[in-house]
């Protein structure tokens, strides 16, 4: 088939997987819809196209839905969580912004022929805030690469989190909550791993203790050696599709600490260590345990993402939905 393949961001790690596995098999037409030329390069490519693969459900998810329904083509959206939370109070997700752009995403995800969710809990987020019946919707999980992301030599007691680091990137992900953590233990060493976009690092750096560290930017190969090297890895956050950076730590055999928020639990099961979202005095608590636990822990985390995330399991999963939305054999 021809298919256009269309995103609304930067060209992430996750997004070019799925290009580079439909591309295996396909015939694709890559579009960053951002500018006017993008939007005219979007409205020739699809009436060529058999289908269009779209990722996320913002405004040009409703564009390319639109064009495949004038032009008598299939479209299939993929969800990753913004596009369908509503956290009014730390500000986050499609649905506490203004009314168009929740229209158009809740058009865009009814109108498509198939959308799939990286966690089951997407799912209930875009049926109960766009108020359709979700008869479209499926779940499929992300994959990773065990062969890449595997452990490297001995752990210490480093406990890390990963993120870009703005105003509203520190509410969702706890890291203010891992900061706090760190001062309940002095003798365990704490990094923040990320690239500051805004001035909000020097808020965090106002109330850090020693034995934190922020790193900034790091390259692909510097993350796996933190991953390597740490013994846990932290996901505080307030809401998640499915951790991207939580999965390839785990996969390096870091003991998971993180709340019960959407895809982390799906992502650590009994492995690693739960805590309230916000709660530094807990967090501290569970980090310890986590240090203190037995390394067959780790082994059991990278066990779990082996078997439920494998990237051959989302590479079916891509053809599986691709063909039957070519076949428009959608499930109701």
């Amino acid at each position: 088939m021809k298919i256009a393949f269309v995103y609304y961001s930067a060209f992430s790690s996750f997004i070019k997987k799925d290009y580079d596995i439909i591309s295996k098999h396909h015939e694709v037409c890559k579009i960053n819809c951002q500018k006017m030329a993008d939007i005219k390069k979007m409205m020739t490519a699809i009436p060529r196209c058999d289908l269009s693969f779209i990722w996320f459900a913002g405004g040009h998810a409703l564009l390319a839905v639109l064009l495949c329904k004038l032009f008598k083509k299939k479209s299939l959206i993929v969800v990753g969580g913004f596009d369908v939370a509503k956290m009014p109070q730390i500000s986050y997700g499609r649905f506490t912004q203004g009314w168009t752009k929740r229209l158009s995403t809740k058009l865009a995800l009814r109108y498509a022929d198939k959308v799939l969710v990286v966690d089951p809990s997407l799912k209930e987020d875009a049926i109960r805030n766009a108020q359709i019946d979700g008869h479209n919707i499926d779940y499929l999980p992300t994959g990773y690469d065990a062969d890449r992301f595997k452990p490297g030599g001995d752990k210490e007691d480093l406990v890390i989190t990963v993120g870009y680091v703005s105003v509203s990137v520190i509410k969702r992900k706890g890291f203010d909550t891992f900061v706090k953590a760190a001062s309940f233990l002095p003798n365990a060493r704490f990094l923040l791993i990320g690239k500051p976009v805004d001035e909000s690092l020097e808020s965090l750096k106002k109330f850090a203790p020693e034995n934190v560290e922020f790193t900034g930017f790091v390259s692909d190969e510097e993350l796996l050696r933190y991953y390597q090297r740490a013994k846990v890895y932290c996901q505080l956050s307030a809401y998640e599709g499915l951790p991207n950076a939580l999965c390839e730590a785990m996969l390096c055999e870091c003991i998971p600490v993180g709340t019960k928020r959407n895809g982390i639990p799906t992502a650590m099961g009994d492995t690693g260590f739960y805590v309230p979202y916000g709660d530094p005095e807990a967090t501290a608590v569970a980090i310890k345990r986590a240090l203190q636990a037995p390394k067959d822990l780790g082994s059991k985390a990278r066990a779990r993402i082996i078997d439920l995330f494998p990237e051959k399991r989302r590479e079916a999963g891509l053809l599986r939905a691709i063909n039957g939305a070519a076949r428009h054999e959608v499930k109701g």
